[in-house]
């Protein structure tokens, strides 16, 4: 089976970000020793806003440190960008993109066992963890998401551990896939059916895209990407 070593395992309390000074979890900090894993995350790990972060359905997520270099073309160098961590990941590995990733790959990782449940929705946090007012903006455009996995065996996972590929139960639905319907074609309604019936995709996922068939229409996304309100 496919093993991808992970290249950083972090955790970060919360602590005011940036000039809102909003609560967030988003700084993490790569440890050294071995954390519990439960069903709602590593242990140690937190989140400012509980609500929309966190939970069993994003109870850990992964970043792809393949994402690193283009970032660095598209921004030029930015101390962030130095070293895992820039995205408020807890795993970052080199080899798995969302390309290459589907909702419902389920992997061994450390003595626990955690299942891909969505991609990642870029908010406004990004802005002011980079300092960019289009941050999130353009991790959403450029499908540079990372993503979440649901635990399904609690364990203990170590820095040194891997990732090791144990089964494939929606390998067509690739995270890729996902976010080209949501983002780059929104109203694919073929596209849109498939997902809403993607049982290991998280349920607030599928209910986006029965919205968006029901409704014909695409929701408002400036709130989330910005912090603002839409303009009237």
């Amino acid at each position: 089976m496919t093993a991808t070593p992970l290249i950083s395992l972090s955790i970060g309390g919360v602590a005011p970000l940036g000039a809102r000074a909003a609560p967030s979890g988003i700084a993490k900090s790569a440890v050294h020793t071995p954390l519990a894993l439960s069903r709602t995350g590593l242990a140690g790990d937190r989140q400012g806003d509980p609500v929309r972060h966190g939970g069993p359905e994003k109870a850990v997520h992964h970043y792809p440190f393949d994402h690193y270099d283009p970032w660095v073309s598209d921004l030029g160098s930015h101390p962030l960008l130095d070293g895992p961590g820039a995205f408020g990941e807890n795993l970052s590995t080199s080899g798995l993109t969302e390309e290459t990733v589907a909702v419902g790959d389920v992997f061994r990782l450390g003595t626990a066992l955690v299942e891909v449940s969505q991609g990642r929705q870029p908010c406004w946090k990004l802005n002011e963890r980079f300092g960019r007012t289009d941050m999130a903006r353009l991790v959403q455009t450029t499908g540079r998401t990372g993503w979440y996995y649901r635990v399904l065996e609690s364990g203990i996972v170590a820095p040194d551990d891997s990732l090791t590929l144990q089964e494939r139960r929606a390998p067509d639905w690739t995270l890729a896939r996902i976010w080209r319907t949501f983002y780059i074609d929104p109203l694919n309604r073929t596209e849109l059916a498939g997902i809403a019936a993607l049982d290991r995709l998280a349920e607030g996922w599928r209910n986006h895209a029965v919205r968006r068939i029901e409704s014909n229409r695409v929701e408002d996304w400036t709130r989330r990407l910005s912090g603002s309100e839409p303009q009237a």
